[in-house]
C-alpha cells in the first residue's frame, strides 16, 4: 500500500488470546486488550484463540470505536499435534472455519477448576456466556485439510511458534513439508527473527507475542507492509 509516494507499515500484534482461551488471563477482555494494544503504540492485532473465535467480534467492534485494526482469527491445533494461526478476511468466513473445525473436535467437557474457564464476551467487557467443550485438544483433521479450508474461506494461514519444543512444526514434524505451500513462518517474541530468517530464507516471518496476559502483548516492534495483510482489514473501515 503506497500514501504519499511511502510504503505504509503497521506494528503489529499477529497472536493475542482472549479469556475464550482456557490458559487466557480473565483479564484478557475486548477493552482491556484493545487499551493495552493502543499504549504499547499497536497498529493491527490478531484475535486468536485455541479452536474458537467466540470473542472475536466484540473485540473488533471496541477496535473499531478506538481506532484499532482488529484481525479475526484463531490458533488451530491439527492431527499431527502442532499450532497453526488462521487470519481471516471478515468475521464470517472465522465462524465458517469454526463451525467446521468443530466437528472434528472430541467432545470432552472442559473443567474450569483445572484448565481455566473459557468466557465468552461482550463488547463491554460482561461474560455472556462459557464454552462447555474443552478447545486445548487437538483436532482430528489433518494439517492439510485445515489448510485447504482455510485458504477457501480467503484466510492466512501459517505454522505457529515454530521455534518452541512443543506444539510446533518443527518440533513434531522435523520440517515444514513442501506440499504444505506456505509462504509464513510464525516466531515467538522471544525468538532470534534474525537467525529464523536466515534458516528459513524462501518465507515471510511473522514475530507475535502469543499473549495470554495483558503485560505480554507486544510492543511497537514488530512490523509489516500493509499490501501484505490489505485483504485481512479491508472490511474494517480504520483509517
Amino acid at each position: 500500500m503506497v500514501l504519499g509516494g511511502m510504503f505504509v507499515k503497521w506494528a503489529y500484534d499477529l497472536h493475542i488470546h482472549t479469556a475464550a482461551s482456557p490458559c487466557g488471563d480473565e483479564n484478557m477482555t475486548p477493552h482491556n486488550i484493545v487499551n493495552m494494544s493502543l499504549l504499547k503504540g499497536l497498529d493491527l492485532i490478531a484475535i486468536t484463540d485455541h479452536q474458537t473465535v467466540a470473542n472475536c467480534e466484540a473485540v473488533m467492534k471496541v477496535g473499531k470505536a478506538k481506532g484499532l485494526r482488529v484481525i479475526a482469527g484463531m490458533e488451530l491445533e491439527c492431527m499431527e499435534e502442532f499450532h497453526m494461526i488462521a487470519l481471516f478476511p471478515h468475521i464470517k468466513a472465522a465462524r465458517d472455519m469454526e463451525k467446521w473445525l468443530g466437528q472434528f473436535l472430541p467432545p470432552i467437557p472442559n473443567k474450569p477448576s483445572i484448565f481455566g474457564r473459557q468466557s465468552i464476551l461482550n463488547e463491554e467487557d460482561e461474560c455472556i456466556g462459557e464454552i462447555a467443550r474443552l478447545l486445548l485438544v487437538a483436532a482430528n483433521v489433518a494439517a492439510e485439510e485445515i489448510l485447504k479450508k482455510g485458504r477457501s474461506l480467503g484466510a492466512l494461514i501459517y505454522p505457529a511458534h515454530i521455534d518452541r519444543q512443543s506444539y510446533s512444526i518443527l518440533s513434531n514434524l522435523g520440517s515444514i513439508p513442501q506440499e504444505y505451500a506456505l509462504s509464513y513462518l510464525e516466531v515467538s517474541k522471544a525468538a532470534s527473527y534474525t537467525f529464523y530468517e536466515k534458516a528459513y530464507p524462501g518465507y515471510t516471518l511473522i514475530q507475535s507475542s502469543d499473549a495470554h496476559y495483558l503485560q505480554d502483548i507486544a510492543e511497537r516492534e514488530a512490523y509489516i507492509e500493509a499490501d501484505i495483510l490489505k485483504h485481512l482489514v479491508s472490511n474494517l473501515d480504520i483509517s
